[in-house]
């Protein structure tokens, strides 16, 4: 079930402090477009991400944040802006997370290494704006029952997500009949199954309506975002999974819906712009001005839903079958996928190997006991390694 939902703390007279984690991605990238339109409400106290990058020293330029951290190790001879303080090495976003500066942690970075970040910034009592979809997917049981017994808010910062958090507006789980993630489909919605064996990452790159990482993009194309989203939203919303549907939406208006038990059903709308949910996540309760285009449902003209096609792209089931074994299956589901992509970016495998490569590390899993965070970090590293090994042997 989800945590209680506050208003951002701030002193009176300050703005709010805020933490961006992955600030040079793309989500954190947007997160620091919205904060610098709302200069008197927040104000970005730590800036963190890999490496100490050209765009990584020009956000503390703009920005003057108390703290920048970086999880590798910073080239020679950098020299930070006056008044910005440095944290390297593995436990940086840790700092970052639970710097004393900070009421609100932008969680915009991918992959599992943001899993502890999150969960120190949850003991930290820091409100986490989550956009990692990791750290719900894997460890959401775990997660989210530290929220809810630290009377901690997770606000969900993906824009499906966002869409079922403000259509349930505080109703309960049993309320819920159906929640239906929506879902663009991809580059490759109308492909023919033969032709699927043969297109390139250029092409699964190139999104029909969001511009995102390579990553995501990626599983965007393969229908595996949005597996990862419905296991999301099942520990995020507290509904089985059986109740989360997927329904394909090409235009990317209607970023999900919430069906209740009396059968009314509420849909929240907007155009594809990913500051939009950013800035709710902010500023939640309150709604503030936004710069950005307005949608016009006259001008966007007809909108269209279908079922998706499980049998081209099996790695929605994939996704639903991990969640439904649960205990770590949706680590190994999701370790697996990483290095799938990869290999499938680099060439050396095509893009309907993606989902078998998963459904071989699946098939392979076997959990050794409850689960936990150390069990979820050792599933991870056995993961990848056998991914890597089927990818090699194909």
């Amino acid at each position: 079930m989800t945590a209680p939902i506050h208003a951002t703390p701030a002193a009176p007279g300050r703005p709010a402090g805020v933490a961006v984690l992955g600030s040079t991605g793309s989500v954190g990238m947007q997160t620091l477009n919205v904060l610098s339109g709302l200069p008197e409400r927040f104000q970005v106290a730590v800036l963190a991400a890999r490496t100490l990058s050209p765009a990584l020293l020009a956000q503390a330029e703009r920005f003057r944040p108390d703290l920048v951290a970086v999880s590798a190790p910073p080239p020679p001879g950098v020299i930070l802006p006056p008044g910005v303080h440095l944290a390297a090495g593995p436990d940086a976003f840790t700092v970052a997370a639970t710097h004393p500066a900070v009421s609100i942690v932008v969680a915009a970075t991918s992959g599992h290494a943001g899993i502890i970040p999150i969960v120190r910034a949850i003991e930290a009592d820091k409100i986490v704006a989550l956009a990692n979809k990791e750290t719900i997917v894997c460890a959401g049981e775990l997660v989210m029952s530290l929220a809810d017994e630290r009377g901690v808010s997770i606000r969900p910062v993906d824009s499906e997500h966002s869409a079922l958090w403000q259509a349930l507006d505080g109703a309960s789980p049993e309320a819920v009949e159906r929640l239906i993630l929506t879902a663009s489909g991809g580059p490759f919605r109308k492909f023919p199954a033969e032709a699927l064996a043969n297109v390139t990452a250029d092409q699964a790159l190139a999104h029909p309506t969001w511009s995102m990482g390579g990553k995501i993009t990626i599983d965007s194309a393969t229908l595996m975002n949005k597996g990862l989203e419905v296991l999301e939203a099942r520990w995020l919303f507290g509904v089985p999974l059986a109740r989360i549907d997927v329904l394909i939406h090409p235009e990317s208006i209607v970023h999900s819906l919430v069906a209740f038990i009396d059968g009314n059903q509420i849909a929240q709308l907007g155009l594809p712009d990913m500051r939009l949910p950013i800035q709710y996540a902010l500023t939640y309760p309150e709604r503030l001005a936004g710069p950005w285009p307005r949608l016009s449902l006259a001008t966007q003209g007809m909108l269209t839903f279908e079922q998706p096609d499980c049998d081209r792209f099996p790695a929605l089931a994939l996704a639903r079958q991990a969640g439904e074994m649960g205990v770590t299956y949706p680590t190994a589901l999701s370790a697996a996928d990483e290095i799938a992509v990869e290999a499938f970016i680099a060439g050396r495998i095509r893009f309907t190997a993606i989902p078998e490569v998963v459904r071989a590390v699946l098939e392979a899993h076997r959990p050794d006991g409850p689960l936990s965070f150390e069990a979820i970090f050792a599933t991870d590293a056995w993961a990848r390694r056998e991914a890597a090994r089927i990818v090699a042997c194909s």
